[in-house]
């Protein structure tokens, strides 16, 4: 997946420049994630779950606030509020995060959708809608590996550096979820204008 250090650059850069522009708050802070790359989204729903003390998927503003800035998102407490309250849409004072990270993806086609489950069911052999270690051997060829080749790293190594490449810096724990894989993917999507290139980078990297 060489190609994708490049596309976070790009996309970074890209981010960087329209935030100088952007007024919309939803906009403004997807934009702050997607200038850290692909992973920026799934970042921030790492820094949410920490927040969660109570693991009811949902947080009040207070935690909402900490969350952002806890992951270094800067924002006014005013755009905040706004933020929480378009989240909030029934009144309840909490919001689902879960929720408010579909809606910060950057809108993706269903062509693009439909490719990256394609790749999400080629990975996961056991169908068990999670990718470890285990559903990678004869997926993921890991004896291309440079650090594999110099005897650096084992098969194993190289399965859970790529897995951990999905994953959040804050939280690798070596297993993908389906959501993990299409938040990574639609910030890789982000910095990509053609549905068709994107395609084909797609079933490229995973021979599709």
């Amino acid at each position: 997946m060489a190609g994708t250090a490049r596309h976070d650059r790009e996309m970074s850069v890209n981010a960087k420049k329209q935030l100088s522009q952007c007024s919309d708050p939803i906009e403004k802070l997807r934009l702050q994630c997607l200038a850290r790359g692909s992973s920026g989204i799934k970042g921030l729903g790492r820094t949410f779950k920490i927040m969660d003390d109570d693991n009811n998927r949902s947080l009040d503003f207070k935690e909402f606030l900490k969350g952002l800035n806890d992951y270094g998102v800067m924002i006014e407490k005013e755009d905040a509020m706004e933020l929480f309250r378009k989240f909030d849409r029934d009144g309840s004072g909490t919001i689902d995060f879960d929720e408010f990270l579909v809606t910060l993806r950057p809108p993706m086609s269903n062509t693009r959708k439909e490719v990256i489950m394609q790749a999400f069911r080629k990975l996961d052999k056991t169908g068990d809608g999670v990718i470890t270690i285990e559903d990678l051997r004869g997926v993921y060829n890991a004896k291309y590996h440079p650090k594999y080749q110099n005897g650096e790293w084992t098969e194993d190594q190289v399965f859970r550096t790529f897995l951990d490449s999905f994953d959040s810096p804050y939280d690798k724990d070596g297993k993908v979820t389906k959501d993990e894989f299409i938040n990574y993917y639609s910030g890789v999507s982000a910095s990509i204008d053609n549905d068709v290139y994107f395609i084909v980078m797609m079933k490229n990297a995973w021979k599709l």
